[in-house]
C-alpha cells in the first residue's frame, strides 16, 4: 500500500514544474494536460488539471478547485535558507515563518493555490 495525495491544479505542467524544480519531485508519470504523477519520498502526489476526471462537477454542482488548507508537508533541513530560495524565486507565501514547540513552518503555494507547508523540525 502507498500515500498518494491528490491535488486539482490549474495547469498541469506548470504544477510538474514547480514540483519537480522547487520541491524535489520526480515525475513518474504524466497524461497530457489532464493529470501527472510525482513522487517524492515514498509520497506520490497526483496533480489533477481541468481535464481529469477528477475536476468533474460533483452531483450538486460544486466544482473542485484548487486551494484550501488542507496540505502536504515538506521537511526542510534549513527553512530560512528555503525561505531566501523560495522568496527570490517569487513564490507565494500565506504567512510568515511561524517557530512552535516541534519546529518552523511556513506555508507556500504552488501554481494553483494549493498550500505546501515547509517544516523543520526543532534539533535536539
Amino acid at each position: 500500500m502507498s500515500l498518494t495525495v491528490r491535488y486539482i491544479v490549474r495547469d498541469v505542467p506548470e504544477a510538474i514544474a514547480f514540483y519537480a524544480d522547487r520541491l524535489g519531485f520526480a515525475l513518474v508519470e504524466a497524461f497530457g494536460d489532464a493529470m501527472a504523477i510525482v513522487a517524492r519520498d515514498g509520497v506520490r502526489l497526483w496533480l489533477a488539471g481541468p481535464n481529469a476526471s477528477a475536476a468533474r462537477p460533483m452531483p450538486d454542482g460544486r466544482v473542485p478547485a484548487p486551494g484550501g488548507w488542507n496540505r502536504i508537508v515538506v521537511e526542510v533541513a534549513d527553512i530560512d535558507a528555503a525561505v531566501t530560495d523560495m522568496r527570490h524565486a517569487g513564490i507565494t507565501f500565506r504567512n510568515e515563518v511561524l517557530n512552535g514547540p516541534g519546529g518552523s513552518q511556513v506555508l507556500i503555494e504552488d501554481p494553483s493555490g494549493n498550500p505546501i507547508e515547509l517544516f523543520q523540525p526543532r534539533r535536539g
